[in-house]
């Protein structure tokens, strides 16, 4: 954020930088170049090696190998091979995509020492002084002011917006503005600066000198990775970590588990060394159980239901870039949405204009569909509304197309007349607009060339509306309709309006044309101009979801062009008089009211933030269903001060009627004093609040805390705000504990897109940096898509980990008593249990589809929560129960022999009846606990839907009953088993299906959650979680946000 102190002295930065300084610089900022280390293959490998899920897998590779088990080491050897390569290769290609995203290089015009050089672009410095009408220069090299000139720039790569943006050049008060703003976190480029902002990356699309045969001249203020694009690259490279709770559990539950491996092989060893068993034996069995107990495949296992989801979300043209945010897309519980282009149709529809008449002029005609039925000046008349929607625009002609801002274009297409441009004369700004010739200059002034003027506009040349038409004149007179635009004041967000100063060929006069808000014009207007239903109309097209424009202008007579340079905005845009106002309609997306409908019934809290009109906003709201129809909808505005005034008051009203009004501490509804029902005092708890930016800007600055958080969680609709005030209303969510889903269209969203915990991207884009997910199709219904997979994703994450733990202690039992006496599971035991069980199980469960509708309450993140706990505590019990069972069970039977003592070699004996019941009666729990966690509704579909999953259990199951009943005597070698009684082998059936019903019976009703819940109910008044916005919620009437599971 460095500046120089000299820049608002835009005089004296002209001439450029010397060589010494040049130098200076710099040593002080490096090149300027956005270079990303490109590591070499062994590099890149021997950092994933050293990842310590492969060092503890190599660790376990190495035992296995020392204990003679080669067969699995060399599978789960074969798998790391492959998952490392795999992952290497797309390492690569990330690093190799980013590289050339970020490399750049040409040649530019750099002035040093007061001569033109032409030097590389990662020669640059902050203060440079560059040409930019080089031919080399088709994507901008630094973040660059520019002095003269205009410049259109295309800034997709930043906002995701393809409608390309004009760039005017900046005033010593805007270099002033951005200079004395150096160290502060929120001003690097406000609005109006960034009208003369070129940032580095986006691409160029033209560039003009100010005038014939000058040049165009900007500034370097930022390079290298200080650029906006190489601080986007940065938050690439390095993304804000997420804290996401069921991440951090999962590593504490290892290390509970690390515990009880521990422990274990305390009270093993202690038997090992009873039975004289050699100290290298109990030193390899010692790290045996930590592998068992803590298996090496978990963390790949525990990915496996993301990589489905996100493969899933792929074929529904939803693209993903950040792996983790998929489960965090599992617990969100407020939704909020940008308007136009998300919720609405991108473009907006003129539905038609209103100009006033009558004799009196006091009323609105009729809505006019057709520029033809719109009057021209007559007599002395000298503005029109024609000229109003012909000239008030800064549109740009690229090629033959006409570009610019989406309603510019519709508005003048609407007109169908032609715009040629001309060329910009000297400085501008936010104040002043780019400079230029007139058309003519009239008295008091000399003829300048037409193509000075910035625009030049006229009907078309064959079509029906033609000047001869209109005046019952002679074609001589058709130069009259010729109008050029000889300065433009930028539309501005503080005062939300433009105006541009027009000149007519050969006439005496200038006529300047103001566009903007409705809402400002009383401002600017002479009140005797505006019609008597001006209000009325006003509200009916608002409330009925239309975007009005209003438009406004005046005629000076004699005013040169050289006196229209220097007049100040505050007298161009003042004592106008109105001339009507132009509707556009924008239309709801054919998808929009069904999935906020979904959304709602999930009671997943949708919220509106748009740059709109607060009565438009609210009126699409209920249009698509965000608000109900009968919800009471208040809005603040100052009663007292402004946005700026610490003191201020607001004053919360009724948009249906003033007279119901809100206590502006408390927010909850001022009841008349007249007599009401019990029914009518219910009618005023259902309500909600539209809150304007600014309104929104001066509680975060000024209210209290708990007027703030009240309004935070109230609050429905954010109308009139700004990109940095959308970013501001995320962060201040997820302070409240909400996980927010904010979805738009990327074209001002950027911000709020990147803090969101799940940022949504409507592009056309197979991925964009704007946000970690990104949807091809322009329908808020991918929103649906994400949640659905979010928490089915989460749920299987859920059910892998659980799957998981269970295995690893149903074979830390088995182990534990196989050791009381120094005996173990054999190599093919163990290998056909975690290769040939667990391996397709624990890969087939996350196939599972999501469920069809999203459930009410959000699934739970924490694997320390009652209902998790309890099962997989429970689910140890029982399954250990049964193993202890078979153990004493298998040794009381008359046909029992007690296996041979083990010798001091080491050997441990695995051919004994202890180690066949008890890898039997196992085998089938391997598998019937994966059929108790694959969950199915209400987050997936039934565990039926699987088929892979269903293929692999019935397969199994089929497998261990065949082994258990009749083994084939090829297999029962390879496995070690013992032959016993046929009555036995019923009894180990019976005791497996036993199991199998009391693990299912637990999991359907787990009664020990059941008591904790009756237990803690009492005790569960306070927040949990610690979510503020919870106990938000508590101190207002109605609930808003969506529950979890316990």
């Amino acid at each position: 954020n460095w500046r120089d102190r000299t820049w608002p002295n835009l005089s004296s930065i002209t001439g450029g930088l010397t060589t010494g300084t040049r130098d200076q610089r710099t040593t002080a900022f490096g090149a300027n170049e956005v270079e990303i280390e490109a590591k070499s293959t062994s590099a890149l490998l021997i950092d994933e090696v050293l990842h310590p899920f492969y060092v503890f897998q190599i660790a376990s590779i190495l035992l296995w190998s020392l204990d003679d088990y080669y067969y699995y080491a060399f599978c789960i050897a074969l798998i790391s091979c492959l998952s490392v390569v795999t992952t290497l290769v797309e390492t690569k290609k990330t690093i190799a995509k980013m590289r050339e995203m970020s490399r750049f290089r040409c040649d530019v015009g750099v002035k040093v020492d007061g001569e033109w050089q032409t030097k590389l672009s990662s020669d640059l410095v902050p203060g440079d002084t560059i040409s930019l009408l080089s031919p080399t220069l088709h994507t901008v090299p630094a973040d660059i002011l520019l002095l003269s000139g205009d410049a259109i720039v295309n800034e997709s790569m930043l906002t995701g917006e393809s409608v390309p943006v004009s760039k005017i050049p900046v005033t010593e008060g805007g270099v002033k503005s951005y200079v004395l703003g150096a160290g502060k976190n929120d001003a690097d480029v406000g609005p109006e600066l960034a009208k003369s902002f070129l940032y580095a990356g986006t691409r160029v699309v033209r560039v003009r000198g100010s005038g014939a045969g000058e040049d165009a001249i900007g500034i370097v203020v930022r390079t290298g990775f200080n650029t906006t694009k190489g601080a986007l690259v940065r938050s690439m490279l390095f993304p804000k970590p997420m804290g996401f709770k069921f991440y951090r559990d999962s590593m504490r539950f290892i290390g509970v588990l690390a515990i009880i491996a521990v422990l274990g092989f305390m009270a093993s060893a202690v038997q090992f060394v009873k039975l004289g068993i050699a100290w290298q034996t109990i030193l390899v069995r010692a790290l045996d159980l930590i592998t068992i107990v803590v298996p090496p495949a978990l963390p790949a296992t525990l990915s496996i239901g993301t990589a489905f989801a996100i493969s899933r979300l792929r074929k529904a043209g939803v693209f993903c870039i950040a792996p983790t945010r998929v489960n965090v897309g599992g617990k969100v519980d407020v939704v909020c949405f940008d308007k136009t282009g998300t919720l609405t149709e991108d473009g907006l529809d003129v539905l038609g204009v209103r100009g006033i008449e009558g004799s009196d002029q006091r009323m609105f005609g009729e809505l006019v569909q057709s520029v033809h039925e719109l009057p021209l000046p007559r007599g002395r008349e000298k503005i029109s509304i024609v000229h109003a929607l012909t000239t008030c625009h800064q549109l740009k002609v690229v090629d033959g197309e006409v570009i610019g801002d989406p309603l510019d274009v519709k508005m003048f297409d609407f007109t169908g007349w032609e715009v040629e441009e001309g060329k910009v004369g000297g400085g501008g700004g936010s104040g002043g607009g780019g400079g230029g010739g007139a058309v003519g200059a009239g008295e008091g002034g000399p003829e300048r060339p037409a193509t000075l003027v910035q625009t030049i506009v006229r009907p078309p040349g064959g079509g029906k509306f033609r000047l001869e038409d209109a005046m019952k004149t002679g074609t001589r007179h058709a130069h009259f309709l010729e109008l050029g635009v000889i300065r433009t004041f930028e539309f501005v967000s503080a005062l939300r309006r433009m105006s541009v100063v027009v000149k007519r060929l050969k006439s005496s006069s200038m006529e300047i044309y103001v566009k903007g808000a409705p809402e400002v014009m009383g401002e600017i207007c002479d009140p005797e101009s505006f019609p008597g239903d001006y209000e009325d109309m006003l509200s009916y097209y608002t409330k009925h979801g239309y975007r009005v424009i209003a438009l406004a202008g005046k005629s000076i007579e004699g005013l040169s062009w050289l006196r229209a340079q220097k007049m100040k905005r505050e007298q161009a845009e003042s004592n106008l008089k109105f001339l009507g106002l132009i509707v556009f309609e924008n239309k709801l997306k054919p998808g929009t009211a069904p999935a906020i409908q979904t959304l709602r019934d999930a009671h997943l809290v949708c919220r509106m933030v748009t740059g709109d009109n607060p009565r438009t906003a609210v009126s699409v709201a209920r249009e698509c269903g965000l608000i109900s129809q009968s919800a009471h909808v208040f809005y603040a505005v100052f009663s007292e001060g402004n946005a700026q005034t610490a003191q201020s008051k607001l004053h919360w009203s009724s948009v249906d009627d003033a007279t119901l009004t809100l206590d502006d501490y408390s927010l909850k509804p001022l009841l008349p004093r007249a007599h009401h029902t019990i029914e009518e005092e219910i009618a005023y708890q259902d309500y909600t609040l539209a809150v304007s930016g600014d309104v929104f800007r001066w509680m975060v600055n000024h209210a209290p805390l708990e007027t703030l958080q009240r309004m935070l969680v109230k609050a429905q609709i954010f109308a009139r705000m700004s990109p940095d005030e959308k970013h501001e209303l995320v962060s201040r969510l997820q302070s409240l504990g909400y996980t927010v889903c904010f979805c738009g269209d990327g074209a001002n969203d950027c911000g709020a897109l990147k803090a969101a915990d799940v940022g949504l991207s409507l592009s056309e884009a197979e991925a964009s940096v704007a946000a970690p997910f990104t949807s091809r199709t322009p329908d808020i219904g991918c929103v649906i898509e994400v949640i659905r997979e979010g928490r089915a994703a989460l749920v299987t994450s859920f059910s892998c980990f659980k799957y998981m733990a269970l295995y690893s202690l149903i074979q830390f039992t088995t182990v534990t008593l196989l050791y009381s006496f120094a005996s173990s599971l054999g190599d093919f035991q163990f290998l056909y249990i975690d290769l040939f069980i667990i391996i397709p199980i624990a890969v087939t469960m996350g196939r599972t589809l999501p469920y069809s509708r999203i459930y009410p309450k959000r699934p739970t993140a924490s694997l320390v929560s009652k209902k998790v706990l309890s099962s997989i505590i429970g689910q140890i019990v029982i399954t250990s129960a049964f193993q202890f069972w078979a153990f004493w069970w298998v040794r009381g039977q008359e046909w029992y022999t007690p296996p041979e003592p083990a010798s001091g070699s080491g050997e441990l004996k695995h051919d004994n009846f202890e180690n066949t019941a008890l890898f039997l009666i196992s085998s089938f729990q391997y598998v019937l606990v994966a059929a108790v966690f694959s969950i199915g509704p209400p987050y997936r579909k039934p565990m039926w839907t699987n088929g892979l999953l269903m293929a692999s259990i019935v397969a199994l199951t089929a497998f261990s009953t065949l082994v258990l009943l009749a083994p084939p005597q090829p297999i029962r070698l390879l496995l070690n088993l013992m032959e016993i009684p046929t009555g036995a082998k019923r009894t180990l059936l019976v005791g497996a299906i036993l199991n199998a019903a009391i693990c299912f019976a637990f999991e359907r009703w787990n009664p020990v959650a059941g008591a904790l819940e009756v237990v803690s109910r009492g005790r569960q008044r306070r927040v949990r979680g610690g979510l503020e916005y919870r106990a938000v919620e508590g101190g207002m009437v109605g609930r808003t946000g969506a529950d979890d599971e316990d």
